[in-house]
């Protein structure tokens, strides 16, 4: 069924009135994305909440030794952290994560919410200037935040089967034992490489091209529009696909970092959503160089790289 639509060129005072009327997103809908954002967050936060008695938070990941300092039992023997675990949380200190031993379907689904609930954390906010635009022009066309919504959920749905293979992933790594019990990667030769790869994609053309569509979706929508809801849906896939080809490297960082390390969640986040706001190609060869140089480092200070070393007379 389609939307109620009108040319705007033919209109000019509805068109005026459409600007005018787009200078901000209507507060419904900032509250909703507002809810969907601080839901990811607060999901991340309870799983995070429920390691603190039992878990050093370093071995989360570079920058999570801070949480230690909340954590009341950390004086404590190890044994006596583990049995307050039991009793405090559910499942021996792994509330809302996989227990020890195989997987299980139950295992892979709240997996899945974990990155569920990290895409909702990291990608809407990035997602925010897309969707702000392509409401001033629904609203300009007169066909309602209904239509904002609609775009938000299709690119929700590309981010939604991004979290399924990022399942899959984790699950292998860890059947391979490439990730600790605190889901970190387990040897430096695997962050090295996670994050080589990553900065080398930051460089490439496709990096380049989608992130240009992210930014700037005013082609796609300028280009073929009808104001149905099959197109907006479309549109949504479309731009979730584009900022896929733009973001999935950096997202597969959180695999050389700690999948549970909030805080480069919070930093890759921030990086992506300033990424997309700020037009320099620099940036984008900035966060490449360093992501591989640090890569390269890791492996370097490796056994694996020690032994390179070694080979080529430099150690």
């Amino acid at each position: 069924m389609p939307f109620p639509s009108a040319s705007l060129a033919a209109d000019p005072e509805r068109r005026a009135s459409g600007q005018e009327a787009g200078a901000r997103v209507p507060a419904p809908l900032m509250v909703s994305f507002a809810l969907a954002v601080g839901l990811g967050w607060a999901w991340l936060a309870v799983l995070v909440a429920a390691m603190l008695p039992a878990t050093d938070m370093t071995a989360l990941g570079p920058g999570m030794g801070w949480l230690n300092r909340f954590n009341l039992f950390a004086g404590l023997p190890e044994g006596a952290r583990a049995a307050l675990a039991v009793l405090c949380t559910p499942d021996a200190g792994h509330f809302g994560m996989p227990g020890a031993g195989p997987w299980g379907a139950g295992d892979l689904a709240l997996v899945f919410l974990m990155w569920l609930a990290m895409v909702l954390a990291m990608m809407l906010p990035s997602a925010a200037p897309m969707l702000a635009a392509f409401d001033r022009r629904a609203r300009a066309e007169r066909i309602g935040s209904a239509a904002t919504v609609l775009v938000a959920l299709g690119y929700l749905a590309v981010w939604t089967l991004f979290a399924v293979a990022a399942t899959v992933v984790q699950a292998g790594l860890t059947v391979l034992g490439a990730l600790t019990p605190a889901m970190a990667p387990a040897s430096l030769v695997l962050a090295g490489s996670t994050l080589i790869a990553a900065g080398l994609y930051q460089l490439t053309p496709m990096k380049a091209a989608c992130l240009v569509r992210c930014r700037v979706p005013a082609t796609a929508l300028a280009s073929g529009w009808r104001a149905d809801r099959r197109a907006v849906i479309r549109f949504g896939i479309g731009q979730g696909i584009a900022c896929f080809g733009c973001c999935w490297a950096l997202m597969a960082v959180m695999f050389a970092v700690g999948i549970m390390n909030v805080v480069w969640i919070a930093i890759l986040g921030a990086i992506m959503t300033v990424e997309k706001a700020v037009v320099s190609r620099g940036l984008s060869y900035a966060i490449g160089l360093l992501l591989a140089a640090w890569g390269a480092g890791l492996i370097l200070a490796s056994p694996v790289g020690a032994r390179l070393l070694a080979a080529a007379g430099l150690n």
